[in-house]
C-alpha cells in the first residue's frame, strides 16, 4: 500500500466516522473536552495500525477500543480531577432521537454510573454490541458485562424516574 493511497483511505475513514467516534467518546467520559482527547489519540494509534487493521476490516472496533482503553488509563492517573462536565451548548452534537430535555437528562443520569457499567451500557445498548463483543473490548468476562449491564438498566432507570 502506498504512503498516498493510505492517507487517502484513512482520511476517508476518518471524515465519515469522526462524529459517531466523537459520540462514543463523550458517552465513555462525559466531557467533550476530554472526549476530543481521547477520539485524537484513538485515531492516532488508529494511523500507526491503518495497513493491518484495514487490511482486516477492523477499523471501527480498534478505535473504539483505544477511546475506552484511553479513558481507563487517564483515569488511573493520580492527578486527574474528578470534574464532571454537563451538555450545556453540546445538545446539537448529540443526536438520540429525544427532545433535548430527555437526551440531557439521560447523559446526566448515565454520568451518575460507576465507570464500568456505562462503560458496559454505552457499549451494549448504545452502540449495539453483543455480550461477546463488549466482554472483548473492555477485555471483562461475559458474565460481567450482564451484571454490569442488568445494574446500569436499572440505576438509569431509577434515576429517570426521579427526574
Amino acid at each position: 500500500m502506498s504512503t498516498s493511497s493510505r492517507d487517502a483511505e484513512f482520511t476517508e475513514f476518518v471524515a465519515s466516522r469522526q462524529v459517531h467516534l466523537r459520540r462514543i467518546a463523550y458517552a465513555v467520559c462525559g466531557d467533550w473536552n476530554r472526549a476530543d482527547d481521547l477520539l485524537q489519540t484513538a485515531l492516532t494509534k488508529l494511523y500507526v495500525a491503518w495497513p493491518r487493521l484495514h487490511r482486516d476490516g477492523r477499523e471501527e472496533a480498534y478505535t473504539r477500543q483505544i477511546i475506552v482503553r484511553a479513558d481507563i488509563d487517564d483515569r488511573r492517573r493520580p492527578w486527574r480531577s474528578r470534574e464532571q462536565v454537563g451538555l450545556e451548548g453540546h445538545d446539537r452534537a448529540v443526536r438520540t432521537g429525544l427532545p433535548p430535555e430527555e437526551r440531557s437528562a439521560l447523559f446526566d443520569a448515565l454520568q451518575e454510573l460507576p465507570e464500568m457499567q456505562r462503560r458496559v451500557v454505552v457499549l451494549r445498548h448504545w452502540l449495539g454490541l453483543s455480550v461477546a463483543e463488549t466482554a472483548a473490548e473492555l477485555r471483562i468476562a461475559e458474565g460481567t458485562v450482564k451484571s454490569h449491564s442488568s445494574r446500569g438498566v436499572e440505576r438509569l432507570q431509577q434515576v429517570l424516574a426521579q427526574h
